[in-house]
């Protein structure tokens, strides 16, 4: 299976927040972008993968600002990491200014699952990151990835490899 760039897999979703998206502050419903950033994202894995994906968690999702009625929201994502069958999907979120530039809103971490036409999980091309903030996310999606499976008690602390490189590190840095 040939290795894919991230940059393939990248897909963009632009939104503009109607009366019916938002609550009663007017402000858009995190559930409704939860729905946009979930599309967007499983384009982008659909796009690494080839196959039909589905979501299999929503890892973190940072709400910093307020987006609200009338704005153009922007969507951005790409496939971070690649696992077995699974990929890590990073997502950022903008609204549009005035002035013509954007203000960054929120960023979102999903976790796909490429499965066959029985629904069983099937396995997916490597990533091949090339920026420096696709190589930076590549590497901390294995650390979430570790962290994710001890919690989920699928993982023994002591073999999350990465996980203890990074306290070493800041073990070291600290004396």
């Amino acid at each position: 299976m040939k290795a894919k760039k991230a940059q393939e897999t990248f897909a963009l979703t632009s939104k503009i927040v109607l009366p019916n998206d938002t609550n009663v502050l007017t402000n858009l419903m995190g559930g409704q972008l939860l729905n946009w950033m979930d599309i967007t994202a499983g384009i982008s894995a659909q796009r690494h993968s080839r196959r039909v994906v589905v979501t299999a968690s929503v890892n973190n999702v940072s709400f910093n600002h307020p987006i609200k009625l009338g704005d153009v929201v922007t969507i951005e994502s790409k496939v971070s990491r690649a696992f077995t069958s699974s990929m890590e999907v990073y997502l950022d979120v903008y609204v549009d200014l005035t002035n013509g530039g954007r203000k960054k809103c929120n960023e979102a971490i999903y976790t796909f699952v490429a499965v066959d036409q029985n629904g069983s999980p099937i396995e997916v091309p490597e990533i091949i990151p090339e920026t420096d903030r696709e190589k930076e996310r590549y590497a901390s999606a294995l650390r979430r990835r570790q962290l994710s499976l001890i919690l989920a008690g699928k993982m023994k602390p002591n073999q999350a490899t990465e996980l203890k490189a990074l306290f070493d590190e800041v073990e070291k840095a600290a004396n």
